[in-house]
């Protein structure tokens, strides 16, 4: 037990300034294979960073610098003791000119401390252009092998204060170029140069640059500037130019509209456009295709559409005669078969691959391929358990719609501006239908509406819009949905058309057609954790719940590491989210370990098995909040002082509160594990739920939980995370502060059921 008291207060003591680092950029974005290149990250609470962790094989990285510019009260300090020894030389020098006596001295340790103090402000000033959020900066040595798959990884940074979010890091192919790393100009710091007789602190160029084809190009946008590359292209080549921007920042939390909005111009050796983009349909990164009509000169420019910037509005841009997918055709195809899937695009070696999906499981997947490389973007195929068919042409009209059978997955595109597909099945009175398209999550133009009508025309069901969060990158979220219950026997008519009335070869969709299929998807937010040896940290579980899916999802480690526990993992029924908690063993591995889990429920007698993938919960626009999805979800352990037994509840579980009541758990630790500085509290507890009395229990500690019924209604179910938490003194000039409180531990997660009061 004294190992447990030591490692709370120790534990508390030690980080009681220290805060989750939060990355905000990374520059240049990745790096080509077999490269060794410097690396900067932008962020806060960046200070002690240890390492870099890169996902996946084949990169390594070491930090060698690590900066935080000092604040604005260090900066008068150290400006108020230059001040003071600049006048003290300068009335010894005056002296000395004078022949006059004076009492203060000069010496050569003054001197040396004069030019640290200078130095010490010109190299970490503050600079309140600079958004805190970016301020701290840690450099990194980056080698990336020859043999390292290329593609996208993720790179986190190990602080002090624990994990840190992951940023997306590509490993290229191609011969990379990239412009110096920004720096915000800082017109306190120009001024103090000036004071001292020494030129300004000069800013990296961001003039134009010559590249060579094929090239990818690293920047950073700043407010008002506009990246310029210089190139020879021969005739006839086909020029494809593609932008990451959004790709590797998805969202923005404090910008309109919410990321970079990049924009991309081709212009000839005087500067005539030729060709300018800004998007690449409804994707915000820009991508061109252009024939280069003659042998010579172009330039590529770059810019933010209304000259945004700032040193997150990072760039990759590839440019040359590379392949690029646009479409294809299906977007998917039958779990345990093969599809023959048509490509369309530019530079592609071929316009027809076969798809093997036989040990396939239903999803969306990445496909992989003979047409990617080097530039190739990702080309996602939806795989399913339903009988397909493919739609065929002229079913424009009722009279003339496309007879299905139910249960059935329809593969069409809406290949004219205008244009409705129409198909008609027979029903029964009291089925329930469920019309749902997939397009826009599929990299489809497609903007969907769809219509159910009976045999007469008349409308029974219509949707246009509806929201998927499990598609975290989609802001707007144009793929139909609709959910019926056929009124009469007879037969149905559903038509889907482009609700913008567009159209053309690409606009290709995925409709499903079937009764309900109850199911569900899981998302794990954060996708990092930091937590103490023998400790705990909170997990929420977010339940993607489809087709009228209510049951209870039990959530659970899947093949993890050993030493590593869950606590509280099931979703009550009907629940959307529920926040569980991982406890780490006393001996965790050195690197940030791996963790996977995944969620089993039963639906009419069957149980469904499915992964819960990471994700973070992100800001866009100061308002709107998407769940991102991460390539992993990584934990890392920091080292626990002593061993000890860990946390644990000794109660059963879930723990019974009555509405209007109490009740009583128990832990395997100590009351005075708790006291001052420390003290236990919920975190985001449900409405009219609290902790009230903390008592020594024989063998524990005894938690007394309430539930007031008036908001806490009897069958409530979920988890109470339990937090310890550690004051901090806030001091003011003049006035006091209320203490500010930190969270420096997490007990693991107390299942509970709210249940009626006996009398």
């Amino acid at each position: 037990m004294r190992g447990l008291l030591l490692l709370f207060l120790t534990f508390a003591l030690t980080t009681q300034a220290q805060r989750a680092p939060q990355l905000g950029y990374v520059y240049p974005a990745g790096g080509r294979q077999g490269a060794t290149s410097q690396v900067v990250i932008g962020g806060q609470f960046l200070g002690g960073a240890t390492g870099a962790f890169v996902s996946g094989e084949g990169i390594r990285a070491i930090v060698t610098e690590v900066a935080k510019p000092m604040n604005q009260g260090q900066f008068n300090q150290l400006r108020d003791q230059l001040r003071a020894l600049q006048e003290r030389k300068l009335d010894v020098e005056r002296a000395a000119k004078r022949g006059a006596a004076t009492t203060n001295v000069w010496t050569a340790a003054d001197e040396k401390q004069l030019a640290e103090i200078r130095e010490k402000i010109i190299q970490n000033p503050p600079n309140r252009n600079v958004a805190p959020a970016l301020a701290e900066t840690v450099t990194l040595r980056v080698t990336i092998a020859e043999d390292a798959a290329p593609g996208t990884r993720e790179i986190r940074l190990v602080t002090p204060g624990g994990l840190s979010n992951p940023l997306v890091f590509q490993v290229g192919q191609l011969p990379e170029f990239s412009e110096p790393a920004a720096r915000a100009a800082n017109p306190d710091l120009d001024r103090f140069l000036e004071r001292l007789g020494r030129p300004p602190a000069p800013n990296p160029t961001r003039s134009e640059m010559r590249i060579r084809l094929p090239a990818t190009v690293n920047g950073q946008i700043m407010p008002g500037t506009v990246d310029r590359f210089r190139f020879h292209a021969r005739r006839g080549q086909q020029l494809v130019a593609r932008v990451q921007a959004r790709a590797l920042i998805p969202y923005l939390a404090d910008a309109v509209p919410g990321w970079f909005q990049a924009t991309l111009a081709l212009q000839d050796a005087q500067g005539r456009e030729l060709v300018y983009v800004d998007d690449f349909r409804f994707d915000p990164d820009p991508a061109l295709h252009f024939e280069i009509p003659r042998n010579g000169e172009y330039i590529l420019e770059i810019k933010d559409a209304i000259y945004r910037g700032r040193e997150d509005f990072v760039y990759r841009l590839t440019v040359g005669e590379l392949p690029l997918v646009t479409g294809i055709f299906p977007l998917g195809g039958p779990a345990g078969a093969t599809t023959e899937v048509e490509l369309t695009g530019w530079n592609l070696p071929t316009t027809r691959v076969t798809v093997d999906n036989r040990d396939a499981t239903p999803g969306v997947r990445t496909l992989s391929g003979p047409w990617e490389s080097w530039a190739a973007n990702p080309v996602l195929f939806a795989v399913d358990a339903l009988p397909e068919l493919t739609a065929t042409a002229g079913h424009h009209e009722l009279r003339t719609a496309q007879v299905v059978s139910l249960p059935v997955i329809i593969n069409g595109r809406i290949g004219q501006p205008g244009g409705t597909d129409v198909f008609r099945f027979e029903g029964r009175a009291g089925e329930e239908l469920v019309a749902e398209v997939m397009a826009r999550r599929l990299n489809s133009p497609l903007d969907s509406r769809l219509q159910l009508t009976d045999a007469a025309g008349k409308q029974i069901a219509v949707n246009d819009d509806c929201e998927d969060k499990g598609a975290g990158l989609v802001t707007h979220h144009a793929d139909s949905y609709l959910r019926a219950t056929l009124p009469a026997d007879g037969l149905y008519y559903v038509q889907i058309t482009d609700a913008p009335r567009r159209g053309g070869p690409e606009y290709t969709y995925r409709l499903r057609l079937s009764a309900p299929r109850p199911d569900f998807a899981l998302r794990a937010v954060p996708s990092s954790l930091s937590v103490r040896a023998g400790s705990s940290a909170p997990v929420t579980v977010f339940a993607l719940r489809k087709d009228g899916f209510t049951n209870a999802i039990a959530v659970a480690l899947k093949k993890a590491p050993p030493g590593f526990k869950l606590s509280g993992g099931e979703i009550p029924a009907g629940a959307e989210q529920i926040k569980l908690t991982v406890t780490a063993p006393w001996f965790g591995p050195e690197d940030p370990a791996a963790l996977e889990l995944e969620g089993r429920a039963t639906v009419a007698g069957q149980e469904l098995v499915r992964p819960v993938l990471p994700a973070d919960d992100q800001m866009q626009a100061f308002f709107y909040r998407h769940l991102v999805p991460a390539r992993e979800l990584r934990v890392a352990v920091s080292r626990g002082f002593g061993r000890g037994r860990g946390l644990k509840l000794l109660s059963e579980v879930p723990v019974k509160i009555p509405a209007g009541g109490t009740a009583v758990v128990r832990l395997d630790a100590p009351a005075r594990a708790f006291a001052n500085p420390l003290r236990l509290e919920l975190t985001d507890p449900p409405p009219g739920i609290s902790l009230g009395k903390i008592a020594s229990a024989q063998g524990g500690t005894e938690l007394t939980l309430r539930a007031d019924a008036a908001k806490a209604a009897p069958g409530t179910k979920g988890n109470l995370i339990v937090t310890a938490t550690l004051a901090r003194p806030a001091a003011a000039k003049g006035k006091a502060v209320a203490a500010a409180r930190q969270s420096v531990a997490t007990l693991p997660a107390i299942p509970f059921e709210i249940v009626a009061r006996t009398k």
